[in-house]
């Protein structure tokens, strides 16, 4: 099977090539050149247009997963459009909100296009070597790319979650527990370094993740991040959101769910950009290590 993978950032590439382990035919595009060239030095196949990623022939069908950022999503739904056919598939491996790829489920089935929502979780590791995957849509599709998410996946680490939209509902709910989780073991290695004692958080980390209750990968991270740099001297305490927990949240307000933890959380993050404290920088350290996202260096 040829899969046409669109974005090729920390996540699509490393995804390009984890289906490419599993002798899968990937054809890679991005619209940024510079993501185009490191894609073909890294041994992926990169189409230089659109025309070019998107020929097909003897009217073959396309599977086409999407790894770009939700923003741009519409955008580029609007751009394909002229080259995808009846009975394509359009992956959206993305942080899409789920009323939106609800939306665009319905939008594309009236012009015959399968649309798939796939959250993706797992960080850049995951995308190279095995990620998690929450795949929503029509169960007929899901069966038939299943030999895919399977080899991309960690073991048992990929199931269809139901209906159009599902995939990314249960993604944002993962990303809003996410959020609770980082702050949790943020807020506990602030309050020891506001402590008298003089405490090796390298050690408190390792010896965390070796047998504690609280042993799990975003304690991992952040001991990773404290062997490169022992306080983290050097990244200011700016956590960026974006966009799952807060439309977490304002689904818990219309479902009438109780979420103080993950709501907390998020509050945070906003207040990062004000009062920059020890528990943000442990955020955003995390955060970096897993998923590559942007850390803010102090000036």
């Amino acid at each position: 099977m040829k899969i046409h993978l669109m974005g090729l950032g920390k996540m699509g590439a490393n995804l390009a090539l984890n289906l490419m382990d599993h002798k899968y035919d990937v054809l890679g595009f991005d619209i940024s050149k510079d993501a185009r060239e490191l894609a073909k030095k890294s041994g992926i196949k990169v189409a230089e247009s659109m025309n070019e990623f998107l020929s097909r022939k003897n009217n073959e069908r396309i599977q086409l997963f999407l790894f770009i950022p939700n923003q741009f999503v519409d955008d580029v739904i609007q751009q394909l459009m002229p080259y995808l056919q009846h009975d394509d598939i359009l992956v959206d491996g993305g942080n899409s909100n789920y009323k939106l790829s609800l939306k665009r489920y319905y939008e594309l089935k009236e012009k015959g296009i399968h649309f798939v929502d796939m959250g993706t979780s797992g960080g850049t590791h995951g995308a190279r070597f095995g990620a998690c995957l929450m795949i929503g849509g029509e169960k007929d599709i899901y069966e038939y790319l299943k030999p895919v998410y399977e080899a991309i996946s960690e073991k048992d680490g990929y199931e269809y979650m139901g209906a159009p939209g599902a995939g990314h509902f249960v993604k944002m709910v993962h990303n809003g527990i996410e959020y609770g989780m980082m702050q949790a073991i943020a807020e506990g290695l602030e309050l020891m370094e506001a402590s008298n004692f003089d405490i090796d958080y390298e050690k408190v980390t390792k010896v965390w993740n070796h047998g504690s209750i609280i042993e799990s990968n975003l304690v991992g991270y952040v001991h990773e991040a404290f062997k490169k740099n022992a306080r983290l001297d050097e990244i200011a305490g700016r956590i960026d959101d974006s966009g799952e927990g807060r439309w977490m949240i304002e689904e818990a307000l219309n479902l009438g769910v109780s979420m103080p933890v993950i709501s907390n959380s998020l509050f945070v993050r906003y207040k990062s950009r004000d009062d920059l404290k020890f528990g943000e920088k442990v955020v955003a350290a995390m955060r970096n290590e897993f998923g590559g996202h942007k850390v803010y260096k102090k000036k």
